[in-house]
């Protein structure tokens, strides 16, 4: 084939690095949106946080980067939003819009510094160095101690460990052993367990001890009896073969499973040191005037602005170095521009969320509406990917909680006069019935179903399952009490 030369025309979509940051901005949550513009903040130095000034002396401040009277408000649901302008039409020293709260130093910093709590190995270090042992009886409890996991189980079997030691130790799985009822004595009550069974009869015996279990005698037998060799039928409520198997009644066997459900089966979870999640939401939703509004809130919210002595600099001709600087500002001028835009898209998106969940808002979960990415994407006239983006990771503070964005929008079931119902809605619908029902005999799936039959939801008993394990509520048998 001869090769030939030619010419063709052709459109497509180039990311310009403007619009490529103005995505990522958008789908980043609130705190990955600050440690970006803390990164930004380091290598920019045209870029700068607007400094908090009193309210009594922002009317006189001489400084033009303040745009405390001059910013315009942000747009509500229904306002038609700011016209875009782009990065070459913004002045100088623009800031944006808005004036959150600033996070510079003590005051400001809202990190709640977990209690210095003892790990579950100090607490059991701790009282091992009181007690009267040999040192060589204290260095086999260690090292169990050592062996143990967040819960306080041993799930290493004794061998394995006796195994591992060193041959010259010479130490035997009976020492181990000897040492590991050392450690069971141990506070909390059933560390060293190597069983849930095991744990709880631990405990049961412990409180036996002290004498400060109410329960008496004979129910204290029963419960150490269903610990140690019939938990698993506890667990799945079988009553009839328990009855069965020890011979007891119905209110001994009552008796015995609250004070079971009394135990902690985890006892070293309660030295576990957890980090604590706080969710700053973007939004705030208030009812003014009988009319749903959501505003912006201002805490999640930077104030960014130029450094006018950079800009003057960077504005002026390439021979006097101004050429050095006017990149650094104009990606200062786009951050400006994208972080508003991002917050301009935030709060359209959410209003339009709450123009269509009214009803959830004055009624709660069961009068939740079927909801799509698509139909607010049609309303504001963006993409389907612009919603998606914007409703991860971004959360809403509504008088019923503090839900994402994302929480508004789910699947929907058919009813028999056409409509639809959301599946957010029956998911509480299903809380409620289960909530209320008798728990002698409990609700099956295929009654659920028919229930919600009868009020003209139309749903499978599949989908009432997979409802309801989304929900963490057991199976009809898990659920049935004496």
């Amino acid at each position: 084939m001869k090769p030939t030369l030619q010419f063709r025309l052709s459109q497509h979509l180039t990311l310009t690095p403007q619009l490529q940051q103005s995505i990522r901005l958008l789908q980043l949550s609130t705190v990955e949106l600050n440690q970006e513009i803390e990164r930004l903040l380091m290598d920019n130095p045209i870029l700068e946080r607007e400094e908090s000034e009193p309210e009594s002396a922002a009317g006189n401040a001489p400084r033009s980067e303040s745009v405390a009277s001059d910013a315009p408000a942000a747009p509500s649901g229904d306002a038609a939003p700011e016209p875009e302008r782009s990065a070459e039409e913004l002045p100088a020293d623009y800031a944006a819009p808005w004036r959150g709260q600033e996070d510079d130093g003590e005051d400001g910093d809202r990190t709640h510094a977990a209690p210095d709590t003892p790990t579950l190995r100090d607490h059991l270090i701790n009282q091992l160095a009181l007690t009267n042992l040999s040192e060589r009886d204290r260095t086999l409890v260690g090292l169990l101690i050592d062996a143990l996991d967040d819960d306080g189980y041993l799930t290493q079997p004794l061998d394995e460990i006796a195994m591992l030691l060193p041959t010259d130790a010479e130490v035997a799985p009976e020492e181990l052993a000897i040492a590991l009822r050392h450690l069971q004595n141990m506070e909390p009550a059933g560390v060293g367990a190597r069983a849930p069974g095991e744990c709880l009869a631990l405990q049961i015996r412990a409180g036996q001890e002290k004498g400060d279990s109410p329960a008496d005698t004979a129910t204290a037998v029963l419960a150490l009896t269903i610990a140690e060799q019939h938990l698993a039928l506890l667990a799945s409520r079988d009553y009839a073969r328990l009855k069965s198997l020890t011979g007891a009644d119905d209110d001994a066997l009552r008796a015995a499973q609250a004070m079971i459900r009394g135990l902690n089966p985890r006892p070293g979870a309660a030295f576990a040191k957890l980090e604590a999640r706080y969710v700053i939401p973007d939004v705030i939703v208030r009812k003014v005037r009988s009319v749903w509004r959501a505003t912006l809130n201002q805490e999640a919210m930077p104030r960014l602005r130029v450094n006018r002595l950079y800009a003057e600099l960077a504005a002026r001709p390439r021979a006097a170095g101004g050429n050095a600087l006017a990149s650094q500002l104009q990606e200062a001028r786009w951050l400006i521009k994208n972080v508003q835009q991002r917050f301009d898209t935030i709060l359209r998106v959410s209003q339009a969320i709450v123009d269509r969940q009214r009803n959830f808002l004055e009624h709660g979960e069961v009068a939740m509406r079927p909801m799509v990415l698509r139909e607010i994407a049609d309303v504001l006239g963006v993409h389907e990917s612009t919603i998606s983006r914007v409703t991860t990771q971004k959360f809403m503070a509504t008088p019923r909680g503090t839900y994402e964005l994302k929480y508004f929008f789910g699947s929907h079931v058919a009813t028999d006069t056409g409509g639809a119902a959301s599946s957010t809605a029956i998911r509480a619908l299903i809380k409620q019935l289960v909530a209320a029902e008798d728990s002698k005999t409990p609700l099956s799936d295929s009654r659920i179903a028919q229930i919600l039959g009868e009020q003209g939801i139309v749903v499978a008993r599949r989908t009432i399952a997979k409802y309801r394990e989304s929900l963490q509520i057991p199976p009809v048998s898990q659920r049935k009490s004496l």
